[in-house]
């Protein structure tokens, strides 16, 4: 079921992209009278990659985070350590998160 669920989500975002692909005529792109129609089709599809990358960081830091309580709750003695390595680990997928956020907005502009 899980498979099925992810291959649906990419599915839709895959279709959410490249709608604003293939809705550009090029005969008007070449002769820049497009430009402004354009402008609320590129504005969606930044809005949908900050959306994916939001979601993306969230399932990765709260998978980071169960795996953590799991192995303190079965070792105690180690979680000192293990909640500084969770800590680290979330704070790489945040910035990798910002960097996405980043280049979504750089995009929209």
């Amino acid at each position: 079921m899980y498979k099925l669920m992810k291959t649906a989500m990419l599915t839709v975002a895959l279709a959410l992209v490249a709608t604003t692909a293939i809705a550009q005529d090029p005969a008007t792109a070449a002769a820049g009278a497009g430009a402004a129609a354009n402008v609320g089709a590129m504005n969606l599809g930044s809005a949908v990659g900050a959306g994916m990358v939001i979601i993306g960081a969230g399932l990765g830091i709260g998978k980071i985070g169960t795996a953590a309580v799991e192995s303190m709750a079965r070792q105690p003695e180690v979680a000192g350590n293990v909640q500084t390595a969770m800590i680290i680990a979330a704070a790489l997928i945040e910035g990798a998160t910002f960097f996405a956020l980043i280049v979504c907005m750089l995009f929209n502009t």
